[in-house]
């Protein structure tokens, strides 16, 4: 019986890779500016799996017999977004990053917008989530209008009071976005994001709801589920690949993701595990919150040993992020950076992978290892790091 899983620690990046610079985020480097801006990291466990192998990290040695395969891989898509990063994981690469909408969207997509959901709209600009939300939640309670905005990434959002709006006309309203913004004007992702609470202190719910648009390529979930392999979500998994393939139980924080993760390997005989960590990306990078990504860090490594606990067999783990989202830097959104790669399982050898030309070599190994049919991209390290 064979299991294996690819745990996405979602903003983790590394570090830059040879396309930073021209993404404007030259200088970015989300584990090794934390590491800086804190005197040294002290991760004990994830020092002892190699995240020190990786790439150099203050206070992270290179033990001489690492608990884990290790390496970094370099993005190949264009494009810095989760959407993006995931397929590139599983074997998609987009040659055109997805549009972005920095000073709002057409006026005449909106009109369409409010005509076809029957209500009117406020913002229409780049603006933090919770910012926005502070800024017009109480209009949109007195007038029902929706509140529109994007970020630097391919996304449009529309934010909804949970009293003034039912959360199923949102989710409607968002489904509607998401026929609209096709070809031209295709973003990502269309998200739902309600909100509740009085004015000065609205707070996002966990009721937040992803449309994707399909996957332009086959995916190593197609090839699984071709097979009949089973496949289980913790996380947006689902939303990023527009539901094809993949179900998943959404976690609003990064213990609840690591609770699930333990319960499907407890309950999974065989399978593939797909995981998004979202806290990293969500609540510490996207707000420059140094302190707590830190704090998330620690609480990644106390929770190590209980993953460690629950591998058996031939067991495939893979460890690894989709971009960066450096809370030091003055940008709150993605950076594009390198991503590390940690492989676990009682048969993986302790070999240093080096420097992967794309995320794709992480869906190519996945592959392989189940002895599915070869993705249209990524080459596999199985044979390298496999006893």
């Amino acid at each position: 019986m064979k299991r294996a899983a690819i745990i996405v620690l979602d903003g983790l990046g590394i570090g830059e890779s040879p396309s930073t610079a021209r993404y404007g985020d030259a200088g970015s480097d989300t584990l090794g500016n934390v590491a800086r801006a804190v005197g040294g990291l002290a991760l004990p466990n994830l020092e002892r799996l190699g995240l020190g192998c990786c790439r150099p990290l203050q206070g992270i040695r290179c033990p001489a017999s690492p608990g884990a395969a290790t390496g970094i891989a370099l993005p190949a898509s264009e494009g810095k977004d989760s959407t993006t990063g995931h397929w590139e994981i599983c074997g998609v690469l987009l040659e055109k990053a997805f549009r972005t909408y920095p000073n709002g969207f057409p006026t005449h997509l909106l009109d369409e917008f409010a005509g076809r959901t029957g209500r009117g709209y406020l913002g229409n600009k780049a603006a933090s989530g919770t910012a926005i939300i502070a800024e017009l939640g109480e209009q949109h309670q007195k007038s029902g209008k929706w509140i529109v905005y994007t970020s630097a990434d391919s996304v449009f959002q529309v934010a909804a009071h949970e009293e003034t709006v039912p959360l199923g006309e949102l989710y409607r309203a968002c489904d509607i976005a998401r026929e609209m913004l096709v070809g031209e004007h295709a973003v990502s992702r269309v998200i739902a994001r309600p909100f509740a609470g009085r004015p000065g202190a609205y707070q996002r719910t966990a009721r937040r709801k992803d449309f994707s648009i399909a996957p332009t390529g086959t995916t190593l979930l197609d090839r699984l589920a071709e097979r009949g392999i089973p496949r289980v979500g913790v996380g947006k998994v689902d939303d990023l690949f527009a539901g094809r393939n993949i179900t998943s139980e959404h976690t609003p924080t990064n213990a609840d993701a690591y609770r699930l993760i333990e319960q499907a390997l407890e309950g999974m005989p065989t399978g593939f595990l797909f995981v998004n960590v979202i806290e990293f990306d969500q609540t510490w990078g996207h707000r420059n919150d140094v302190a707590g990504f830190h704090q998330g860090l620690k609480e990644l490594d106390a929770w190590v040993p209980r993953l460690l606990a629950r591998l058996s067999g031939a067991d495939l783990i893979i460890l690894t992020a989709d971009h960066g989202n450096d809370p030091t830097t003055p940008s709150t959104d993605h950076s594009r950076e390198a991503v590390p790669i940690l492989v676990l399982g009682p048969k993986v050898k302790a070999v240093r992978l080096g420097e992967r030309r794309t995320f794709a070599d992480m869906g190519a190994t996945v592959a392989e290892y189940f002895d599915v049919d070869p993705l249209a991209v990524g080459t596999s390290f199985l044979r390298e790091a496999w006893n």
